[in-house]
């Protein structure tokens, strides 16, 4: 009992000459934590900005349900170059309207449709959008993305069997090119071609969005189709919806059956089609997160190391500066293990504090980024603990030798240093 007593007692007075020997050395101090705070904040900011991205990728994918599936010409984790398409891409048909049609009769399914996008801008009056996302697709557009029309009216029947010039565009372009103009039945240009705007889409949150990429407008696909030129590789989707009570899979084997009829496969065929679920862009997503971060706190883990550097350069100096302190404090009483406690804690104070300070900056920059993607997440707090602690055993880790080298001085020859 005594001996821990012993122990806490030291423990606080060691702290205290470890903030006085850190106020005393003000500047050289602040660049040792600094080179901490960097380290700290590049992990921190890269982990609230994975976490934001998971989490609204599940908002994403609980708005457009986890039963829903898309079929594609290829699935394939990187595009396509449709200039450069391999033998076994180019002979697999491309997805058609009919096809569409046959899956959305099935019994099993309660929604299904071809959509194609392109990337165009939108001009009205001489204001122009920057590239964006512009789908041909039908009313049933919000069943799959959520969102619903702020304004105006969706497509007749009649204009989605004409491919008509008319354009639902969503909100937030709305006021970027027309401002306070009220947009309903004005003309705008997309790709030098007029439609005009017959509604005005609210969308809901969509990781799928990122910067310079957002989702424009929708048009009839029909319109798409005539008008423009679709990469009908990667571009081109048919998304399923099953009905109520049907689960994925009983959905996913109908429409292959589907399919399979249509395109005369024989049993020993190949699919010429591809199907992708929710579940599967997650996994996708997971994959592809978890490797960008494990880079990047690669790359951070280098900014801690270089900050642990400099804690044992700085510990090295002031073990230097401080021998004669050294030897004073041994001369009175002081043991080994006091010598080897107060330069660890001063080591731990340093990295602790340039821990909890980039604590707050990585979150503070993980903030600021989410908000510039338009994502609204809640900061991985529960890793902050974590973060500081390895600050701490960084600061412990690097302070070792310094403190050993400052604990074995020899009282004598540290009293005659000068």
């Amino acid at each position: 009992m005594k001996a821990l007593l012993r122990f806490f007692g030291d423990f606080g007075e060691n702290v205290g000459i470890a903030l006085g020997a850190l106020r005393v050395a003000k500047m050289r101090s602040a660049l040792t934590i600094l080179g901490v705070v960097i380290g700290v904040a590049s992990v921190m900011a890269m982990a609230s900005i994975v976490r934001g991205i998971q989490d609204q990728i599940l908002n994403t994918l609980e708005v457009s349900g986890p039963i829903t599936f898309y079929v594609m010409k290829v699935f394939s984790q990187t595009p396509l170059n449709p200039e450069a398409l391999p033998r076994w891409v180019r002979v697999r048909p491309d997805l058609s309207e009919a096809e569409a049609e046959r899956i959305a009769a099935l019994p099993e399914v309660q929604y299904a449709a071809l959509w194609g996008q392109i990337f165009n801008r939108i001009e009205y009056a001489g204001t122009r959008t920057g590239l964006g996302i512009i789908t041909g697709a039908d009313n049933g557009y919000p069943e799959i993305y959520g969102g619903d029309l702020a304004d105006g009216r969706w497509f007749t029947r009649s204009e989605l069997a004409a491919g008509a010039p008319v354009i639902v565009i969503e909100s937030d372009v709305a006021v970027k090119v027309f401002g306070h103009i009220q947009p309903l039945g004005k003309q705008v240009r997309v790709g030098g071609r007029p439609v005009t705007v017959i509604g005005i889409y609210q969308a809901s949150s969509n990781i799928f969005e990122p910067p310079g990429q957002e989702q424009f407008a929708i048009v009839p696909y029909r319109l798409l189709d005539h008008q423009f030129t679709i990469d009908k590789t990667n571009a081109q989707i048919i998304p399923v919806k099953p009905k109520p009570g049907v689960s994925v899979a009983d959905a996913q084997g109908a429409v292959t059956v589907a399919l399979r009829e249509m395109r005369r496969l024989r049993p020993a065929d190949g699919n010429t089609f591809d199907m992708i679920t929710q579940d599967q862009i997650l996994d996708l997503f997971n994959k592809m997160s978890g490797a960008f971060f494990l880079v990047m706190i690669a790359l951070s883990a280098v900014g801690l190391l270089v900050g642990g550097i400099g804690v044992m350069a700085v510990m090295m100096i002031s073990v230097t500066e401080r021998t004669r302190e050294i030897g004073i404090r041994k001369a009175v009483g002081a043991t080994r293990r006091d010598i080897l406690q107060q330069f660890l804690i001063e080591a731990a104070t340093l990295t602790g504090i340039g821990g909890i300070a980039g604590v707050l900056v990585g979150i503070g920059i993980g903030r600021l980024a989410n908000l510039a993607m338009h994502i609204d997440a809640v900061p991985p707090l529960d890793l902050t603990f974590v973060a500081v602690l390895f600050s701490v055993g960084i600061g412990i880790v690097f302070g070792l030798l310094p403190a050993r080298r400052a604990a074995r001085m020899d009282p004598i020859e540290a009293l005659r240093y000068e």
